[in-house]
């Protein structure tokens, strides 16, 4: 009689099945394999089966704008105002915009004038005086000895969006400028006032003003995102928009993305369920405005909407009526969007919506990574030999010292005491020789390739070997991210988005050596 395989057996045969490994190894199979800049990523698993109403930011998310094209406009107008209307000189106009000298996560210090970066332990890094490096010493007096950093204190200012680039860089710019001429910086006033200008530009729709004269220059339609919208469509799921940015500029940008873009969509609004503009977020999280219903050319319906219905439009607005009128309320809920606070840690503060955050500078970084994959390979290496060669220093170093105080005991001593010691001293001396090399090698290399990214900030998720503040923070609060919403198009709207499994140093040593 034959004996029943165990439930171990059974797997094993599966997997084992000469069937499977043609499916899985077929040309079709592997042709599914997306590159690696246009993957979504996984912090937190989601199963998109359970998602019934995805939700969508406008700017930077829906909207992928040029970002050197726009940042130089909202720099050079935000300077013509510090300018006419905060009297500051007229010969500052001659600044110019350096896209490379700021990136998202940085931080500014107002009462010193410093930008500086962190990371994930708030520990500072890399760190400039309007453009001057700091010494390591300079930043350890100013930043690591009296005080933790926090960045909730009101000198502090977090650069977290693509929006805010522009005001870090005429920040520093106006420090370098007027300190080469002598002249005193009050940095704590020049911050806010640049702030202000630029929060100006925005309330009086001057920037946005500006960019709706050539959205083609500014704003890079996405060949996928229509199809990508569609495909969510037909996978069951409802859609919304909720952006900070009002009707008119929303509807000519929206517009301008996705009018006649596909035969059963003649209008953006028709891929939406719900539209919501002037959101105020993260107020609409936090706060209790009404939903006021506007008529297509932006005046206002009713300045109380009890309902939401498609095909209307609605300003303002809050989570807790959002959800009571729409019938769709926490993990139910995906949002999409670009800003870290606005979007997702205020969003996860407040719902149980599931957040997607989109970081446009992904593709640049992965793919710079994927093209220095060597570097990366040696720079892990370099650094397991010196835990290695520290290892074996401080072990000779002990055998050393053990001889030495049995030299100082006195009494009889083995005859080849001597040459023991000056064997470990050899052997010392060589192991400190390698382990400086490493260093030497390691600080060359890392040097190179953190430049080659960013030539002041190297990479926007890193900070040395650890993750930045900005990549611990999307790590901690967003459960997908990923470069840009088409990225949607290429997994099913039913798509199971699982996270690693999650590793501690050590069960990582334990994968390292097996």
């Amino acid at each position: 009689m034959a004996i029943p395989k165990s439930p171990a057996d059974s797997i094993q045969d599966v997997l084992r099945d000469p069937e499977l490994t043609r499916l899985i190894q077929s040309p079709e199979h592997q042709g599914l394999e997306l590159s690696r800049s246009r993957q979504v990523y996984t912090n937190r698993a989601l199963k998109m089966d359970e998602i019934a109403l995805v939700g969508f930011d406008m700017d930077y998310t829906l909207a992928v704008y040029s970002m050197r094209q726009i940042e130089e406009l909202a720099f050079h107008m935000t300077l013509d105002r510090m300018v006419s209307g905060r009297g500051y000189p007229a010969w500052l106009r001659n600044l110019k915009y350096d896209h490379e000298y700021v990136i998202r996560g940085l931080v500014v210090d107002k009462d010193f004038g410093n930008i500086f970066k962190m990371d994930r332990h708030n520990h500072v890094g890399r760190c400039y005086h309007g453009r001057r490096p700091l010494s390591l010493d300079e930043r350890r007096a100013r930043y690591q000895t009296n005080e933790k950093i926090r960045l909730s204190l009101p000198r502090f200012a977090w650069i977290d969006t693509l929006f805010s680039l522009p005001e870090a860089c005429l920040y520093a710019e106006i420090i370098e400028a007027q300190e080469a001429r002598g002249e005193r910086v009050d940095y704590h006033k020049l911050y806010d006032g640049t702030r202000e200008s630029i929060d100006e530009g925005h309330r009086d729709g001057s920037l946005k003003s500006e960019l709706r004269k050539d959205l083609g220059r500014f704003i890079k339609p996405d060949p996928e995102l229509a199809q990508a919208l569609h495909k969510l469509r037909s996978g069951g799921k409802k859609l919304f928009v909720l952006t900070n940015s009002l009707w008119d500029y929303t509807d000519a940008v929206m517009g301008f993305l996705l009018d006649g873009r596909l035969a059963e969509y003649p209008s953006w609004r028709n891929y939406f369920d719900y539209v919501v503009v002037g959101a105020q977020k993260p107020a609409f999280f936090a706060e209790h405005r009404p939903f006021v219903e506007l008529n297509p050319n932006g005046s206002v319906a009713r300045p109380q909407a009890e309902t939401l219905e498609r095909g209307r439009i609605y300003e303002g607005g809050n989570l807790f009526d959002f959800e009571r009128m729409s019938g769709f309320a926490g993990e139910q809920v995906l949002y999409v969007g670009d800003h870290i606070y606005g979007d997702i840690i205020r969003n996860r503060k407040a719902s149980q919506w599931r957040t997607c955050f989109i970081v446009q500078e992904l593709e640049r970084e992965i793919e710079y990574v994927e093209q220095h994959a060597a570097d990366v390979q040696r720079l892990n290496e370099l650094d397991a030999m010196r835990t290695r060669l520290d290892d074996m220093i401080n072990h000779h170093k002990l055998l050393l010292n053990a001889l030495d105080r049995r030299m100082e005991r006195g009494g009889p001593l083995p005859a080849d005491l001597d040459s023991r010691r000056h064997r470990e001293k050899q052997d010392l001396e060589k192991l400190r020789r390698a382990f400086r090399a490493t260093l030497l090698e390691g600080s060359e290399l890392e040097s190179r390739f953190e430049t080659g990214a960013n030539a002041y900030w190297g990479l926007v998720f890193k900070e040395g070997n650890e993750n930045s503040r900005f990549g611990e923070q999307v790590e901690d609060y967003a459960d997908l991210y990923t470069s840009r919403v088409s990225n949607f198009l290429y997994y099913s709207p039913m798509q199971m988005f699982r996270s690693p499994r999650a590793t501690m140093p050590h069960e990582r040593a334990l994968l390292r050596r097996a």
